[in-house]
């Protein structure tokens, strides 16, 4: 039997992402959204003992057009998740694929040393990671 080779999270992991502040409004953070393909928002940190939050696109429709809000009037501190489940991009993606299920969530911020340098999807993590390993192994 073969050795399983470890696909590790920064393998996988987009390295472009949105960041904004918490007190930006939603129509401005989309307006500035330039990686929709992430579907996620991060949120900054207001100082050095604060934490980082996220806004996916499904909070936005959810906190947002489907209660008829204005997104002109709501804040993204508003609708936030806070604090985040961060991933370190050295977690074998098996793992993080198995605390995705745990914890019911679909994608994460990528923290490595306190700085945020990516995101990860389950997306990411199957036709990044495993996809790529099943090709790989079929060559």
């Amino acid at each position: 039997m073969s050795e399983r080779k470890v696909i590790r999270v920064r393998d996988v992991m987009k390295h472009n992402f949105d960041m904004v502040d918490g007190l930006t409004t939603v129509s401005e953070a989309l307006r500035k959204m330039k990686h929709v393909e992430t579907k996620t928002l991060l949120v900054n940190k207001r100082h050095e003992a604060d934490e980082y939050g996220i806004v996916l696109l499904a909070d936005i429709a959810r906190e947002v057009l489907a209660k008829d809000r204005a997104p002109e009037r709501v804040n993204i501190y508003e609708i936030m998740s806070k604090p985040v489940i961060t991933v370190d991009p050295d977690m074998d993606i098996r793992y993080c694929a198995r605390m995705f299920e745990k914890f019911g969530l679909a994608r994460a911020p990528v923290v490595e040393n306190g700085k945020l340098i990516g995101i990860v999807s389950y997306t990411d993590m199957v036709l990044r990671g495993l996809c790529a390993d099943i090709k790989e192994s079929e060559a």
